[in-house]
């Protein structure tokens, strides 16, 4: 997802529910629907996470907050703009383990997009998963931040990309504040485009993250908490704006492309195999998977970030897309 040199453009991945995309809930096996509308007019979803009794959490770009929405139940709001001094919400991830609904808030009023409660700068934000009531607020520290995409591993620490540094953040398991956990200059964002993105633990233990504009993929190698070598994975063929990123188990990942592409995303060794599985969103940005169905957000940021679009309005109303996963 574009942050605020924010040409048009996702969070939120969970490691110790590898198999979630696998896991079946039979509500939603038996009568999912194609496709679910949100019912703001500035819904601009950038991402979505589920739990395994198949409710869905949505966060709003544009408006602030989370919208929950239960099993064959309509959208509703859960998590008001302005909670916790939350601002434009990004990532979202649900991590039942620890009973945590994850966020990424970002401060784009200098984008023009204003929440009302919201604090300045960049956090993650830790909602209880029952109550919607906030525990932790970690904030980013210094210059050039942008919180995007979230992942937890298997000891509960979660790594959370910063779209205008070339740096992975953790907070560890029980902490209150965010460290840098991994840093590369090759990394660096261009000045006018978005850099880290997408971010992933595979079933081998080790952290796969991507960069938006530039498309590309990577790992880092994982031992004992601590980061290891960085592999630029080669891709099957050449992605187009590489966004979210969901475990499904035996590293295959859902991968959404900002250019309009759901892929299943297979790792053997260094390599990157690129299935298409749904083609033609207008700015996919989420994606999560229950009962053997991909759920996928539809952002239309482009209404948003591009000058061009600016004055237009977006196709309403925004809609989150149900995909069956191959068996």
């Amino acid at each position: 997802m574009p942050h605020t040199s924010l040409t048009p453009n996702r969070v939120a991945i969970t490691g110790r529910l590898a198999t979630i995309g696998l896991m079946w809930t039979s509500t939603w096996a038996l009568a999912a629907p194609a496709s679910i509308s949100l019912t703001s007019e500035r819904a601009f979803p950038e991402s979505l996470s589920s739990t395994q009794d198949g409710t869905l959490y949505v966060g709003n770009l544009a408006e602030g907050g989370v919208v929950r929405i239960k099993p064959n139940g309509a959208p509703e709001v859960w998590i008001k703009p302005g909670a916790f001094g939350s601002a434009s919400i990004l990532g979202v991830l649900a991590d039942e383990p620890s009973n945590t609904l994850w966020v990424c808030s970002d401060d784009l009023s200098s984008a023009g997009i204003k929440v009302a409660g919201a604090r300045s700068g960049s956090a993650v934000i830790g909602f209880d998963l029952k109550t919607g009531a906030g525990k932790i607020r970690a904030e980013f520290a210094g210059n050039h931040n942008f919180c995007n995409d979230i992942a937890i591993d298997a000891a509960g620490s979660a790594y959370v990309t910063n779209s205008e540094a070339p740096q992975i953040l953790r907070l560890a398991a029980g902490g209150k504040q965010l460290e840098v956990w991994f840093q590369d200059a090759s990394l660096q964002p261009a000045p006018d485009g978005t850099g880290l993105d997408g971010i992933a633990i595979g079933s081998d233990g080790n952290l796969y993250f991507n960069r938006y504009d530039a498309a590309d993929l990577y790992r880092i190698d994982v031992k004992d908490g601590k980061a290891g070598k960085l592999t630029k994975l080669k891709a099957s063929r050449k992605l187009v704006l590489a966004d979210a990123m969901r475990p499904l188990g035996r590293n295959v990942f859902l991968l959404i492309e900002g250019g309009g592409r759901l892929d299943a995303m297979t790792i053997q060794g260094d390599s990157a195999s690129i299935t298409v599985l749904k083609d033609g969103y207008d700015t996919p940005t989420g994606v999560t998977a229950i009962a053997g169905t991909a759920w996928v957000s539809e952002g239309q940021l482009e209404y948003l970030f591009d000058p061009a679009k600016h004055d237009q309005k977006p196709h309403v109303p925004f809609r989150l897309f149900a995909v069956a996963l191959p068996k």
